[in-house]
């Protein structure tokens, strides 16, 4: 078994594990055991998690200010609310009002250097020294999403007018940005935990279906702070939110944060689109359609869920680990199994599209669903974020020096 196929094989045993809400009881004594022990690195987690917050909030460790408008969006969960779709209608507005965006990513899982490629990095100085991967320079796209992530690349794809870069370290991503291609707003994309640059606005989506997981930091559950630091966001974006009643979310979220602006949105299909060729095709086009739903993602069951509301007939549900990388022969094996099972296309998410090998020919056409996000309320508390960092801070100068 590949190392892929086995760190696929650990995560879908150990997600169940996170996600159970109740006590240690009721199971077989080695699944006991991993939930009792789970349970104690999570407080262990837990207060190094918080030790860190409190360095940086009191200045032992420094938070760089690199002269212009930083926001993040993010979330205090692993896995999927949206951050991706948020991040590129916030770059949108944004470069409508006339800034300069630059989106700042770490890239998840990218294909990472080859060891002499990273010996070669010391002796240029080291990592702070090299650039960071430019995956779009504003004009056009530079890498593929191998060597980009799958995140970016489609931020670049969508976004090209947006400097679009990859590298851990987000002080010196953003530095290039502002002084290479005179950026004066850094979009910290999955940015809310990243407290080593100086943020201006912390915006936070939280999943109205799962908002906190059963309320254990990792490994025990799926947060990755408490659900208290949600006090740090300037905005917060409840999602999913057509999928039922917001009212005690809302009152959770004005307990752990009264000053934040609320606004609740969905994720929203707006076109069916080619995945290798490109072409958009209306939604209607999925209506009455046989078709085989593909995912890599978080949450495929959303997913899978919008294709029926769309009308599609799911014959096969064929699901993959989050993040997984298709190789052409999956593909190809995919598209001859719908072909067999008569389905008329094979219909995948934006992000897994980005993660196929282009196939030239293929028996059943694949597409993947664009998605967009729409307002089901707040929609001026948006509009009030996007004033508070077009005009917030007007006598910080966009060019202003940066420290060392």
């Amino acid at each position: 078994m590949s190392l892929r196929k086995s760190l696929e094989a650990t995560e879908s045993f150990v997600l169940p594990l996170i996600q159970y809400e109740g006590d240690d009881q009721g199971h077989e004594w080695p699944v006991q055991f991993m939930l009792w022990a789970l349970k104690r690195l999570s407080v262990v987690y837990r207060w190094v998690v918080q030790f860190r917050l409190y360095l940086y909030r009191t200045g032992v460790v420094r938070r760089f200010p690199l002269g212009c408008q930083v926001i993040s969006v993010g979330n205090v969960t692993v896995g999927g609310t949206g951050k991706t779709p948020m991040v590129e209608m916030l770059a949108r507005e944004l470069s409508r009002e006339g800034r300069k965006v630059a989106i700042l990513s770490r890239g998840y899982r990218k294909k990472e250097k080859t060891a002499l490629q990273k010996l070669g990095d010391v002796f240029k100085g080291g990592a702070s020294h090299t650039p960071p991967r430019i995956v779009s320079d504003g004009r056009r796209l530079l890498l593929d999403s191998e060597m980009s992530g799958d995140e970016p690349y489609m931020l670049a794809t969508n976004l090209p007018d947006v400097v679009v870069l990859v590298d851990q370290d987000r002080v010196k991503s953003g530095r290039y940005a502002v002084r290479h291609f005179g950026c004066d707003t850094l979009l910290l994309d999955d940015g809310f935990q990243y407290q080593k640059l100086l943020h201006r606005l912390d915006l936070v989506l939280v999943d109205r279906t799962n908002p906190f997981g059963n309320g254990n930091v990792l490994p025990r559950g799926f947060l990755r702070e408490p659900a208290r630091n949600i006090a740090r966001a300037k905005f917060i974006c409840i999602t999913k939110a057509r999928h039922g009643d917001t009212d005690e979310l809302r009152r959770r979220i004005r307990e752990l944060n009264p000053g934040a602006g609320i606004m609740e949105c969905n994720h929203e299909p707006c076109a069916l689109v080619g995945a290798f060729s490109r072409e958009h095709h209306p939604l209607e086009q999925l209506r009455g359609m046989k078709v085989v739903a593909l995912s890599g993602i978080a949450s495929p069951q959303s997913f899978e869920k919008s294709l029926e509301e769309l009308g599609a007939t799911l014959l096969k549900r064929r699901r993959y680990a989050d993040h997984h990388r298709f190789s052409q022969q999956e593909v190809i094996d995919i598209v001859n199994e719908a072909q067999s099972l008569g389905a008329d296309a094979v219909v995948t998410t934006e992000k897994d599209a980005v993660r196929m090998t282009r196939i030239d020919r293929c028996a059943v056409p694949v597409y993947y669903v664009r998605i967009e996000v729409r307002f089901a309320s707040g929609e001026e508390e948006f509009r009030r974020c996007i004033s508070h960092i077009t005009f917030a801070d007007a006598a910080a100068p966009q060019a202003a020096k940066l420290r060392p």
